[in-house]
């Protein structure tokens, strides 16, 4: 007697569809991206469209912009924080160790953080400062990987803190907070 083997993932059920709390006002999105180690970095913007997009943000509402380097991201964020056009804005860029590593990465954080908390705006930073980085193969293709899942992981962070900031500002609205 033959016994017919069946591959689990035909009977399986359908994975179920990620389901996420919508927001009740359109939100929108500027994603200011460093073009220095743009083949690295790139994927960043990707993997947190799509993700943003999951997330209930249509795309057209995301806009990017691309700036020299990673020192350059703060004034950008900066001036488009201040439009009040964006309900968040995301920052991403790769820092490399050139002896400068830690002042470079250390003002571009405390920037960006100064600039959140005085314009009341997110702010989210990608932007990765690596102990070592060779252009070589290998250490590319590693930080490629990196980027694609930090865009993926700050579009989440973006889309929690903006559904926690609507429901803050409703609460403080209604007298509740």
């Amino acid at each position: 007697m033959t016994e017919t083997v069946t591959d689990p993932a035909e009977t399986a059920p359908p994975p179920a569809e990620r389901s996420y709390p919508r927001f009740a006002k359109p939100q929108r999105v500027a994603f200011v991206q460093s073009s220095w180690h743009h083949d690295v970095v790139a994927g960043c913007w990707e993997s947190f469209l799509r993700e943003i997009v999951e997330r209930g943000i249509v795309a057209s509402q995301v806009d990017l912009f691309e700036v020299p380097g990673s020192f350059e991201i703060p004034l950008h964020v900066q001036m488009l924080a201040k439009t009040r056009r964006y309900t968040a804005i995301v920052a991403a860029g790769l820092v490399v160790d050139d002896g400068l590593t830690g002042f470079v990465a250390q003002t571009v954080i405390q920037a960006l953080m100064d600039v959140q908390l005085k314009t009341e705006v997110p702010v989210f930073s990608a932007v990765a400062t690596p102990h070592s980085f060779e252009r070589g193969e290998a250490d590319t293709d590693r930080f490629r990987q990196h980027f694609a899942l930090k865009g993926a992981e700050v579009a989440h962070a973006c889309a929690d803190t903006l559904l926690s900031l609507e429901r803050l500002r409703g609460q403080v609205a209604a007298g509740i907070v």
